[in-house]
């Protein structure tokens, strides 16, 4: 059974096609958005390893050729020197306005692959075709594109639109389990931000579909990807809502910086966290019951995820450090850092007057548990 879903823009709208088996059929899938038989493919060389030669005879079937730039895997790849490496590839292959530049991985694949499409010959079409269950519920769909700065995640980049979107189910399967655990914050976060009966859906189903269950896993991918599809259509580029997107991702993306972007801690894992912490200072801030924040950690701890500062391994900045990364945050305005709060489960909100001592106090609190006895 495979899910589709629009995403319904002005001039830019495009289909996200959700099921298992898909990569058998991406040539006809695609097929329809090519002006010549001819695909450029950037991957990464476990993604290659594990999927490039089904995703090449899916495309045979439809009799499309492709060219493929396997890259390094990690965040290290998000870079002014990979992506220029990836836009001279592109442009020694001949690779014309008209053609497709197909984003084959994880988020930071696609990040990568779609901000060299919208800056090729001023724009490009790509598609995604994501890899990992972050990718498929989040950054392979609403078109934000881009690369990481040294002062933090994400601050250079596009609004790109992909032209499709392929999200074949089976290939969570290969995914290590703290990978998938990972991709999960991201499914917790769109329940926590805008839909309780998601939220108490996902608290009974998370272990079996965490285990493989191939239909809860679509539900799950069809689900987040409707409520994205719903706000993009609504805030194409976050001049509002859209920012609800960004639940757990202030704290989460400051976590990773000071974690050096490495396997210390994973993105997810930092929004895992940080959806604690946005749920804890919303209690703290008296914005919502103790019931809420509790039920937050407690279903990240049914499913062995990390949901405290004390899990992160090795030494971290102290709260005044980390309020510093957060200010490099793309979401700061006037610099004043905007947060994602809660007034209950499923019921969130932006905020961009929260008192800067709360986050201190919070973080203060939170460090000092990590501490040794």
């Amino acid at each position: 059974m495979v899910e589709r879903i629009a995403v319904t823009l002005p001039g830019r709208s495009y289909g996200i096609d959700i099921g298992p088996g898909l990569l058998a059929e991406a040539g006809a899938r695609l097929q329809p958005h090519l002006a010549r038989d001819r695909v450029f493919i950037v991957t990464e060389t476990h993604v290659a390893a594990r999927h490039l030669t089904a995703l090449m005879a899916g495309l045979g079937r439809a009799g499309i050729a492709a060219e493929v730039l396997t890259l390094d895997p990690g965040e290290a790849s998000k870079s002014w020197a990979v992506l220029g490496q990836t836009v001279d590839w592109l442009l020694e292959q001949r690779a014309e306005r008209a053609d497709i530049v197909l984003a084959f991985g994880g988020g930071v694949i696609g990040d990568l692959a779609g901000f060299a499409a919208a800056i090729l010959r001023r724009g490009v079409g790509f598609v995604q075709v994501p890899t990992t269950l972050l990718a498929q519920v989040d950054s392979a769909v609403g078109g934000k594109t881009g690369i990481n700065a040294r002062h933090g995640k994400n601050l250079i980049g596009a609004f790109h639109q992909p032209v499709h979107v392929l999200a074949d189910i089976d290939m969570l399967a290969t995914l290590p389990r703290r990978d998938f655990l990972s991709g999960y914050a991201e499914v917790v976060k769109y329940g926590l931000l805008g839909d309780a009966a998601f939220f108490e859906w996902l608290e009974a189903k998370g272990p079996a579909l965490a285990d493989g269950d191939v239909a809860l896993r679509t539900r799950a991918v069809a689900k987040c990807c409707a409520m994205k599809a719903a706000i993009v259509a609504r805030d194409e580029r976050e001049a509002g809502e859209r920012a609800l997107l960004n639940l757990g991702h202030t704290f989460g993306h400051a976590l990773e910086a000071a974690t050096g972007y490495s396997e210390r801690l994973l993105h997810g894992e930092g929004v895992a966290i940080g959806c604690a912490l946005a749920f804890e200072l919303s209690q703290r801030l008296g914005l919502c019951a103790q019931e809420a924040p509790s039920r937050v950690r407690a279903h990240l701890a049914d499913m062995g995820m990390p949901r405290d500062l004390t899990e992160i391994r090795g030494a971290l900045p102290d709260a005044k450090g980390l309020l510093g990364l957060m200010g490099q945050d793309k979401k700061v305005v006037d610099g004043r850092i905007a947060f994602i709060l809660a007034r209950g489960i499923g019921d969130a909100f932006v905020a961009r007057d929260v008192d800067p001592a709360a986050v201190r106090q919070l973080l203060e609190a939170a460090l000092a548990a990590a501490e040794p006895a």
